[in-house]
């Protein structure tokens, strides 16, 4: 069985020019435009392009969607009257967007600027105090995605890099999900081989179209695998590192994704032989942190300022809820790898 997706997708170069005609098409009128504090001068081209179906701009979008965020940008979208909201940047903006659309309903649109894959899914993460909970929920799908290449070829390749390796950990995931099915084990494959290609090139030319182009087309793939199939022990993990001591998003993922693929390794074959396909090495483990290493990606949680003393909270809170592996999981394993992944050891 395979889940397809509703979502509308455009991808190309300069395609944000369309968004007027997109926003039009769903007959939307009073556009309210998203974004982080960091990227209001790309809000402020797209509200240019919407002309009178701008409503406003709500520029306060954080990581891990904070519910009090949301219930100011809801007050926001309530004072102007709004009719959808619109998500340009990455993970953080398009999860308000979700949030926002679960509460009123409003259609959504995405202009993605990073690989993050939010846009593909009906996935929503929220944290409320220190505690990250996530639902799949059909009404957060977005409407239409606009992907611009163009839009990503100023993003930083440090984040760049670690932003790749995160959509990584989806297509990763997807290989061995408990309800992957022929379609979606393809769509991660080429995701993998697309990501691996270009990544290192953006790592030493970030402002090379093709590899910009090729890394879209890899974050859409794993984005659209994290929305198909479910995900396993390394997105429990990373959601507990991330809501529990705040540490950023996508360095974590690739901090953590060799350490689980090695701890799911002996039980997850095919997966394996995939990744080893598209990351030559000894391993996949070993190859995926290889890989993140030649790229200059962070390596170790306590460079990501993760104390030490926090492994076992971390190790605690990860078995708590049942969550579903292709390994069993136990707390003496987990701990065991949490304790390699914040000292930066080989998986």
């Amino acid at each position: 069985m395979h889940r397809g997706q509703i979502t509308k997708v455009v991808f190309g170069s300069g395609t944000r020019s369309r968004v007027a005609d997109e926003a039009d098409a769903l007959g939307c009128r009073r556009v309210l435009i998203l974004s982080t504090p960091g990227q209001v001068d790309q809000a402020a081209e797209i509200r240019e392009l919407l002309g009178a179906a701008a409503v406003g701009t709500f520029a306060g979008a954080a990581p891990h969607t904070p519910v009090e965020v949301t219930e100011k940008a809801l007050a926001h979208a309530g004072s102007l009257g709004a009719d959808s909201v619109l998500a340009i940047g990455g993970g953080s903006t398009i999860g308000l967007g979700k949030a926002i659309a679960v509460r009123t309903g409003l259609p959504q649109m995405a202009l993605p600027t990073t690989y993050a894959g939010s846009e593909m899914t009906p996935i929503l993460g929220e944290t409320e105090g220190r505690r990250k909970t996530t639902r799949r929920l059909a009404e957060v799908l977005v409407k239409t995605v606009v992907y611009d290449v163009d839009l990503t070829l100023t993003f930083p390749p440090a984040i760049s890099v670690v932003s790749g390796l995160n959509a990584m950990a989806h297509a990763v995931e997807a290989l061995y999900a408990q309800d992957r099915d022929p379609v979606a084990f393809l769509m991660a494959g080429e995701a993998l081989d697309a990501l691996t290609r270009s990544l290192p090139v953006i790592a030493q030319r970030p402002d090379d179209g093709e590899a910009r182009s090729d890394a879209l087309y890899g974050a859409w793939l794993a984005g659209t695998c994290l929305g198909t199939v479910g995900m396993a022990l390394h997105h429990k993990v990373c959601h507990v590192l991330g809501g529990t001591f705040g540490l950023p998003h996508a360095e974590t993922h690739a901090v953590v994704l060799p350490h689980v693929v090695a701890y799911n390794s002996p039980a997850a074959p095919q997966a394996m032989s995939r990744l080893a396909q598209a990351l030559p090495g000894k391993d996949a483990a070993n190859g995926l942190f290889d890989f993140a290493g030649r790229l200059g990606a962070p390596r170790a949680l306590r460079d990501l300022g993760m104390p030490e003393s926090g492994i076992e909270q971390a190790a605690e809170l990860v078995v708590r809820d049942g969550y579903w592996n292709p390994r069993p999981v136990d707390r003496t394993a987990v701990h065991a790898f949490l304790a390699r992944a914040w000292a930066g050891e080989t998986p």
